[in-house]
């Protein structure tokens, strides 16, 4: 996948507006269903929307090795700018009777939205360890690697033949369960080559079958995201592997989201604002919703940032950018004023923001 956008004209800016939404949840179920990358859903502010849109919802992650937030996939309410300029109208469907002038015509109320191929690199920067990938179950093409284990120069023909027998049976039966898996009998590789080879690949699930496993008959499991390694019955080896592999999918979602929630903090105190960030966080702050304020605070942060690279040169350089206006809002109490001093305005929403990409 490459990216995937779409473009549509509506009659109404409910209609509009109505879509615009439903395709951010799309988006955010491919992120959160299927990548297992938690998201907050909001509004850009004025200053971070697409130039020329009505508005911008966004849904943005976090990245927990670096502390940066990422814009992880758009929807734009286009408004009727570009039908105004490109003159792209449609007739007014209202029905009229005998008698009545033409109808003048309506322009359209456009929209615009896409998810790019971040979406992967986000699922790779937030699941992946030092051993290489680590893929979510229901997006890995090969969910289950089934790899023969035990059999030794001193294994028998016969042995050897009738344990991959039992190894192909058992992939037979994860198969037809609709379970993605890939058995793996090559001879000329070691099991530990294999295993290396499958941990760099992020397969969700590492199976494995020797004669010992035979002989009590059981599978030996090793999964992926967190090395745990245990056992499942042959007799129900299907059912058990397709409710490991949800079992991992869940937790590595749940993982993923207390890295964000732990790390996206109020701000409430000007002075807080450079530490949290170095704390690897992003901000939620008491903010008046205005652009060019938005602006000053990604300018100032830098300037504050640059500042203290003076004293340790090793210090990130790069200040807080505004991410979005999160549709999820707590009340902000009466009187509390925008947080960056020089403003002095009301604080509306709280707004989210941080070092991004």
């Amino acid at each position: 996948m490459i990216t995937e956008e779409g473009h549509t004209a509506h009659l109404t800016e409910e209609f509009a507006s109505e879509e615009a939404l439903q395709i951010l949840d799309f988006y955010a179920q491919v992120y959160e269903e299927l990548l297992a990358v938690p998201i907050v859903k909001g509004r850009k502010t004025e200053n971070e929307k697409f130039p020329g849109a009505y508005y911008t919802t966004t849904i943005e992650t976090f990245i927990p090795a670096n502390g940066r937030g990422l814009q992880a996939a758009t929807s734009h309410c286009l408004g009727q700018t570009f039908a105004k300029i490109y003159d792209i109208t449609v007739e007014d469907p209202t029905p009229k009777t005998e008698g009545d002038c033409p109808k003048p015509r309506l322009y359209v109320w456009q929209n615009s939205w896409g998810l790019s191929i971040r979406s992967l690199g986000a699922m790779m920067m937030i699941h992946g360890d030092d051993k290489g990938a680590v893929i979510p179950p229901r997006v890995s093409e090969t969910q289950v690697a089934l790899i023969p284990v035990g059999v030794t120069a001193k294994s028998t023909p016969e042995e050897k033949q009738g344990l991959l027998n039992q190894i192909q049976s058992i992939g037979t039966t994860l198969k037809d369960a609709n379970i993605r898996v890939e058995v793996d009998i090559r001879d000329h590789q070691s099991p530990g080559w294999k295993f290396n080879e499958y941990e760099l690949m992020g397969v969700p699930l590492r199976v494995e079958f020797g004669p010992k496993d035979a002989a009590k008959g059981i599978v030996t499991t090793v999964r992926r995201d967190t090395g745990v390694k245990g056992t499942l019955e042959i007799s129900n080896v299907a059912a058990s592997v397709a409710q490991l592999l949800e079992e991992i999918q869940c937790d590595m979602y749940s993982r993923a989201k207390a890295a964000y929630d732990s790390h996206r903090i109020e701000v409430t105190d000007w002075d807080a604002v450079i530490p949290t960030l170095n704390d690897k966080s992003i901000l939620l702050i008491p903010h008046c919703l205005d652009g060019d304020c938005a602006d000053a605070i990604k300018k100032e942060t830098a300037d504050m940032c640059k500042t203290a690279a003076e004293v340790d040169p090793r210090a990130p350089s790069m200040g807080a950018k505004s991410l979005c206006i999160p549709f999820k809002q707590k009340p902000i109490p009466a009187g509390t004023k925008c947080l960056r001093p020089s403003c002095g305005k009301e604080a509306r929403q709280w707004l989210l923001c941080g070092r991004s990409y």
